[in-house]
């Protein structure tokens, strides 16, 4: 069985032709449209359209508070039109085939807890870093939703009491690339925001490009070590197509440390340990969490 498995991102929207086994027929990508839910329904149609004879039907994971049995988008993430819509049951309706959402935080869990790095774990979580901060929770070897989907957004996490309503103040505004980039070009008063791959070509040999990478990397350890603490994680997978970047891994994990030996509680306890590593699917991860909700479904 083949399924078309979408990742719907705030940016752009990746594709593949997949079976039960991963194998990929046919793959691509094209940029999200960010004014109606018409152009973007239009536009997955043109893309299903070429595979339809040979698609069982469509997989799709996507920002927001997604019900998964009823195919709605109750809120959240980036593309407003899709709050308080039935995308699934509209994108059946046009394309003529079965339609089955994923929120795109909890399909990257479920990717790296079926087939991933975190296989075998009970107490575990990925944090995806994309446009914004994607999250999901894994506890006693169930993906958690919750009653309103929200489980696992600690993307919306705020951080700042002193100013709760600045775009810093969220875990989705002080730990995306998007703020990485955005950080930079503040600091070095440029008219134009570099490209993740532009910024890590110059992060060797550029001192303030080492700051902000650094000052982002701590606030990167400084969420994974509220999130050890609270759920007492055994491994946090980092995702997104920043996390292949290997300084990334290493310099979160520094962070985290240096948190670790810092906090009081190191002085009456032993040293507890999280392995933080990157995901197996990087950002392929989020399709491939939409396909196995496919398969469950």
């Amino acid at each position: 069985m083949k399924v078309l498995v979408f990742d719907v991102g705030g940016t752009e929207i990746k594709y593949s032709l997949m079976d039960e086994d991963l194998n990929d027929y046919d793959s691509g990508y094209v940029d999200t449209p960010l004014d109606s839910f018409e152009s973007f329904s239009d536009l997955i149609y043109k893309i299903y359209e070429p595979h339809k004879n040979e698609a069982d039907g469509i997989a799709m994971s996507l920002p927001g508070f997604i019900d998964t049995k009823k195919g709605r988008c109750n809120g959240g993430g980036n593309l407003r039109y899709n709050h308080g819509t039935d995308v699934g049951p509209l994108l059946s309706k046009k394309c003529g085939c079965k339609v089955v959402l994923e929120n795109d935080g909890k399909a990257a869990a479920k990717a790296e807890h079926t087939r991933g790095v975190l296989q075998g774990c009970n107490n575990a979580a990925v944090f995806i870093i994309g446009t914004g901060v994607g999250g999901g929770l894994i506890i006693d070897g169930k993906i958690i939703k919750g009653r309103h989907f929200t489980a696992g957004e600690y993307s919306y996490i705020n951080t700042n009491q002193n100013d709760f309503f600045a775009d810093n103040s969220f875990v989705a505004g002080s730990c995306s690339t998007r703020s990485l980039l955005m950080a930079y070009q503040s600091k070095t008063n440029s008219s134009q925001i570099l490209t993740g791959r532009q910024f890590f070509e110059i992060l060797e040999n550029d001192e303030i490009a080492k700051e902000v990478f650094n000052d982002f990397c701590r606030n990167i350890a400084i969420q994974i070590y509220n999130l050890y603490w609270l759920l007492d994680l055994e491994k946090i997978a980092i995702g997104g197509g920043i996390s292949r970047q290997e300084i990334l891994i290493e310099t979160i994990n520094k962070e985290f440390n240096k948190l670790l030996d810092e906090t009081p509680l190191s002085q009456f306890m032993p040293k507890m340990e999280l392995e933080i590593l990157r995901a197996k699917f990087a950002n392929e991860a989020n399709q491939i969490g939409a396909l196995m909700t496919y398969l469950e479904n």
